[in-house]
């Protein structure tokens, strides 16, 4: 989505569980997926340039968000990559937003969520959103990859917007 946004330049880290699930997920290879991206860099690699407070970024998305990957953001401690680089963007107050993967939820995760947001992060789960009455679920995901970037001011034409219920019982006849 974002090759086709002007001046949108994208840094993809992907942990191995990440890599993983792609497979067993989805259609793609995390070789492919990572053809998507301007720039890739190793999870391991804590020297990378978006490591760094001075290396400017508008933002970052973690999605999905494993409670693992949400706990060490949360407790700060950054042993990766990933983690490093949402340290660095929540002690640089940019916008970073984390699209939790697991439910049902248990206090625990409920608190690391607390603490995230308290730190400055936006939670993000995939909520399904039914007014638009999604007919695949490429459906569902466009529209909260829609939603996600709509934090960024960035908008590549995905979201149904909401016109209000007058609209939608007129759009329903």
């Amino acid at each position: 989505v974002l090759k086709d946004v002007a001046d949108v330049e994208t840094h993809l880290v992907m942990s191995d569980s990440a890599k993983l699930n792609i497979a067993v997920e989805t259609d793609f290879s995390a070789k492919e997926v990572e053809a998507l991206a301007d720039h890739v860099h190793s999870n391991k690699d804590i020297g990378a340039s978006i490591a760094s407070g001075s290396f400017r970024t508008d933002g970052m998305v973690i999605a999905p968000c494993a409670i693992k990957t949400l706990s060490a953001i949360a407790n700060s401690y950054a042993d990766s990559l990933i983690v490093r680089a949402a340290d660095v963007i929540l002690k640089e107050r940019r916008r970073l937003v984390l699209v939790p993967r697991e439910t049902p939820l248990h206090t625990g995760h409920c608190e690391l969520l607390l603490k995230a947001s308290q730190l400055g992060a936006v939670i993000a789960p995939p909520m399904p959103a039914h007014y638009i009455k999604p007919q695949t679920i490429d459906d569902l995901v466009n529209h909260h990859v829609g939603r996600v970037l709509d934090l960024f001011d960035i908008d590549p034409g995905l979201v149904q917007r909401w016109q209000g219920v007058q609209q939608a019982i007129a759009d329903a006849k």
